[in-house]
């Protein structure tokens, strides 16, 4: 008997959440964003190991939570929470992943970046050329554009330190908007 495969994701990748929104709206903001989770999500949340493997569905409560406490005043927090996840976190536990000598380099590794972050699926490249690249999500049910938003961040911040400059991601595809996969264009110079 085949049984269906739970989302997961990293438990940094649920600090980095807390994190950013300690740094950016201090401890009084976090501390309502958590009070809208129960009582055993909150401690999951703030008890997480870096590389504990929490339920996908926890962390889209955690983010749902913080989304409706930060979008009035900070529409583009979720993007700037992906970018901080790379610039801290990221950088931490995976430096010579995204420390690459060029932006085709860092989307072409055999190592995939997201996989350290996520399971099942993957962000692969389906087009590549100097100066862009498209990334394509596969067998991954992101459950909303919250995670969109956070790979757009992610992706940009990613780039830059691979060596890129005037980096600009797009969400070009989403299936939250009606399309078949989610894809993201990044360009550079």
């Amino acid at each position: 008997m085949r049984t269906a495969t739970v989302a997961v994701a990293r438990g940094s990748t649920a600090r980095g959440t807390v994190e950013f929104i300690r740094r950016t709206h201090g401890d009084e903001v976090l501390q309502r964003v958590l009070a809208k989770l129960d009582e055993g999500d909150r401690e999951r949340v703030t008890g997480a190991a870096m590389t504990d493997e929490l339920p996908y569905e926890l962390l889209l409560r955690l983010w749902g939570a913080a989304d409706g406490e930060l979008a009035a005043a900070h529409p583009r927090w979720m993007e700037d929470a992906g970018a901080f996840a790379i610039d801290s976190l990221g950088q931490q536990l995976y430096w010579g992943l995204l420390r690459k000598a060029t932006p085709v380099e860092f989307v072409t590794q055999s190592v995939s970046l997201f996989r350290l972050y996520y399971s099942p699926g993957d962000i692969v490249p389906v087009e590549i050329e100097p100066g862009r690249s498209v990334l394509r999500l596969i067998g991954f049910d992101a459950l909303g554009p919250l995670f969109c938003r956070r790979q757009t961040g992610g992706l940009r911040r990613a780039t830059e330190l691979a060596g890129g400059t005037r980096v600009r991601v797009t969400h070009v595809r989403c299936v939250h908007e009606g399309d078949a996969y989610c894809e993201w264009e990044i360009r550079w110079t």
